[in-house]
């Protein structure tokens, strides 16, 4: 009677240790995605300075 109480205690314990770490890859992959979308919306800004910037820079040229 001793080993099958073991085993399910065991298998209990694993169940409880993988549904911690599916909890933690859960917060980590939500963590990472609030960074790439502000990795996305920071090159999109630094995209739309460099546009404006050029645009500048050719009036500029077609001046001299």
């Amino acid at each position: 009677m001793f080993w099958p109480m073991l085993a399910i205690a065991l298998g209990f314990l694993g169940l409880v240790v993988l549904g911690v770490l599916a909890v933690r890859v859960f917060l980590e992959a939500e963590r990472l995605g609030r960074q790439v979308s502000e990795s996305a919306r920071r090159i999109n800004r630094a995209a739309a300075d460099l546009e404006r910037a050029t645009v500048g820079a050719a009036q500029a040229a077609e001046r001299i």
